[in-house]
C-alpha cells in the first residue's frame, strides 16, 4: 500500500527537530532508518501528519569513549557499527549483533538509535543493550534524561519514550579487558525477526563467573533481562546444573505468540537453547 499523506521535514539540528515535534504534538513522527516506520505507514497501521527525518543530523552520528562509557549516537548505522574500531575492541559483541540484523542494504541505513526506540520486540538490539545495562538519552523541550534499556521497554511499541522527545544516544558502560560474550540467533531465513535469541556477557577468574549478565529477544512483548538467569550463574564454574538451571529460569521468564516461527513452546525451548549456546561461546572467548 501507499502510505497516506505528511508533510516531510529535514532538520539540521537536535533542537529544531524537537521543535517541530512539540509543533505537532501526536501527528508528528520521527525518522531514524524507517525500516519499521515506513512499513506501519504503508499498512496504514501508523498514520503520521509530519514525519521529521533525523538523517541531517551531524551530532546524532558517531561513537565515542570518555571515563570508560562508550557512546553511540542514535543515527549511527549498524554498517557503521560494524566497521567501529572503538567497538570491536571495547565492546564486539554489537558488532557480533549487527551483523545478524537482516541484510548489508538494511544495515547501510537502518540505525541503532530506530532499532532501539520504537520498542518492536523483533529488534535484536534492545535485549542487547539491556544485557550490556546500557541508558538512552532522551532529548525534549526540557533538554536531556537518561532512562535505563532495562526500564524503557513497557510493552510492544509503548516506551518510556514521550511524544516530543527524540532518543538521540546510546551510553553503555565498559567492560573488563578480556570479558566473554556471545548473542545466539535462531531465524528462519536471512533477514527474518529472530525465532528467539539470547545475548549473553560475562567475566571469569580462575575458571569461575564473576558478572553475567543475560537478555532474550523475541520471546515476549517486550526484550527481557534474564536478571535470576545471570545470579544463578554468577560465582559458579558453569557446571552442568547451574546452566540447566539458568536456562530453566530464562526460560520461565518468556511468553511467546504462537506465530509462522512456531508454536509458543517451541520458541521457549529455543530461547532456552540459545541462552545455553551463548553461554558456551562467551566462557569460550573469555577462557581465552
Amino acid at each position: 500500500m501507499i502510505p497516506g499523506e505528511f508533510t516531510y521535514h529535514r532538520p539540521a539540528s537536535v533542537a529544531e527537530a524537537v521543535a517541530i515535534l512539540v509543533s505537532h504534538g501526536d501527528e508528528a513522527r520521527p525518522l531514524s532508518g524507517g525500516h519499521s516506520l515506513i512499513p506501519m505507514m504503508k499498512l496504514r497501521m501508523a498514520a503520521p501528519e509530519h514525519l521529521v527525518d533525523l538523517a541531517g543530523i551531524a551530532e546524532l552520528k558517531g561513537v565515542s569513549e570518555d571515563g570508560g562509557t562508550i557512546t553511540i549516537g542514535a543515527m549511527t548505522t549498524q554498517a557503521e557499527l560494524i566497521g567501529s574500531d572503538l567497538l570491536g575492541a571495547k565492546l564486539p559483541i554489537i558488532r557480533e549483533t549487527a551483523l545478524m540484523i537482516a541484510d548489508p542494504q538494511i544495515r547501510y541505513v537502518g540505525t541503532l538509535g530506530g532499532n532501539v526506540a520504537n520498542g518492536d520486540p523483533g529488534n535484536d538490539m534492545p535485549a542487547l543493550m539491556q544485557c550490556l545495562n546500557a541508558s538512552y538519552v532522551l532529548t525534549g523541550p526540557d533538554g536531556d534524561r537518561e532512562v535505563a534499556a532495562r526500564d524503557f521497554y513497557e510493552a510492544a511499541y509503548f516506551t518510556a519514550l514521550a511524544p516530543e522527545e527524540i532518543l538521540t544516544s546510546v551510553k553503555i558502560p565498559g567492560l573488563a579487558d578480556g570479558h566473554g560474550y556471545a548473542y545466539e540467533k535462531l531465524k528462519r531465513k536471512v533477514g527474518d525477526y529472530a525465532t528467539a535469541a539470547a545475548a549473553v556477557v560475562l567475566t571469569m577468574s580462575g575458571g569461575t563467573v564473576g558478572m553475567c549478565s543475560v537478555a532474550l529477544t523475541n520471546v515476549s512483548d517486550t526484550p527481557l533481562l534474564a536478571a535470576e538467569a545471570g545470579e544463578i550463574l554468577t560465582g559458579s564454574t558453569l557446571d552442568a546444573d547451574t546452566v540447566k538451571r539458568a536456562v530453566a529460569a530464562a526460560e520461565a521468564i518468556t511468553d511467546p505468540a504462537s506465530d509462522g516461527r512456531g508454536p509458543a513452546e517451541y520458541r521457549t525451548k529455543m530461547a532456552g537453547l540459545m541462552v545455553q549456546r551463548a553461554l558456551a561461546r562467551a566462557a569460550e572467548r573469555a577462557r581465552g
